[in-house]
């Protein structure tokens, strides 16, 4: 009986994993068309809309399979891609597939990278790894791992204007206010700068910004034109945003997967059920419209390996 046991848990624990990497495969060509449907609404106001996922980085293959070839399709959706700790992660990252996975997508997109290094020596070696891969690169240091920090140097300074991802050389993530008391302070500090792409969150102290604001930012310190991109998360859905209504906490939506761990204000979500997709684009009051209306040049789409974390223990 005893055997019998182990060979039925056995079993199901087989049918188990089974199951999950069935999800799994079904749920990364629906991550796939999320992201294309987004890049579709946003570019009938917009035609030269940026489009930049963030990790992830299979979406870029036919059945998010790094093994086949580019999905042609997908990429015409998307203007880069965004990967993090690619080579630092605290220590450098041992080889794991993704960086022949960006070889690949770097032919065609351009690659920011965002590495995470405690040393100033991993520092300068995530620099030149980028370098050597003509990737965009922004290394933070262990102040920095969310992203509030603006570095004091550039790994590529350029007083170009930049029209098009493509143009860039560097690039700056800065999606957490803390360290700043008020907007105008905000908006100064990254004008004073002259990073060719400027990734920031759609508002500061839960107020959008507007045209107004960035055009306060739209231009380097040089003289130069940049690109402004904003945040959105479309993985995972965040207490903190403005289309969370507070009597989730009894009875959520249907479309809240689980808690994403680490994290304690942000859940996976169902990112193909339709209510959820509305949040995001498709209408005046979704998130893609605030962007747009804001006068944002594009946007980093963060979270979109849901699928995958979805059905995996985080």
């Amino acid at each position: 009986m005893k055997y019998k046991s182990i060979l039925f848990y056995l079993i199901v624990v087989s049918l188990t994993a089974c199951n999950k990497d069935k999800k799994i495969d079904k749920a990364g060509p629906k991550m796939q068309a999320f992201i294309e449907s987004i890049s579709t609404y946003a570019r009938e106001f917009k035609n030269d809309f940026i489009i930049i996922p963030q990790n992830g980085i299979e979406l870029a293959f036919e059945d998010v399979n790094a093994d086949n070839n580019l999905n042609t399709t997908f990429l015409l959706s998307i203007d880069g891609f965004g990967m993090e700790e690619l080579f630092y992660n605290g220590s450098a990252v041992e080889e794991d597939g993704r960086l022949a996975m960006a070889q690949k997508v770097r032919a065609t997109k351009p690659i920011l990278v965002a590495d995470y290094t405690n040393t100033s020596a991993g520092y300068d070696d995530a620099k030149m790894k980028n370098a050597a891969q003509n990737f965009l690169a922004f290394p933070r240091v262990e102040n920095n791992y969310d992203y509030e920090y603006i570095p004091n140097t550039i790994t590529e300074e350029n007083a170009n204007d930049v029209n098009t991802l493509a143009d860039a050389k560097n690039y700056l993530y800065l999606i957490s206010t803390g360290q700043y008391s008020s907007k105008s302070d905000f908006l100064a500090a990254i004008a004073a700068t002259n990073f060719d792409v400027v990734i920031i969150d759609l508002f500061f102290d839960n107020e959008a910004f507007i045209s107004s604001d960035l055009d306060l930012i739209r231009y380097k310190a040089n003289g130069g034109k940049r690109l402004l991109i904003s945040y959105m998360s479309i993985g995972s859905a965040e207490k903190y945003r403005y289309y969370w209504k507070k009597y989730w906490a009894r009875q959520h939506p249907v479309w809240l997967k689980k808690r994403y761990e680490g994290y304690k204000d942000e859940y996976w979500v169902i990112f193909w059920n339709k209510n959820w997709q509305k949040i995001i684009y498709g209408n005046d009051e979704s998130y893609t419209k605030k962007i747009l209306n804001a006068g944002f040049d594009g946007t980093y789409l963060d979270n979109v390996e849901a699928y995958y974390f979805l059905y995996r223990k985080n």
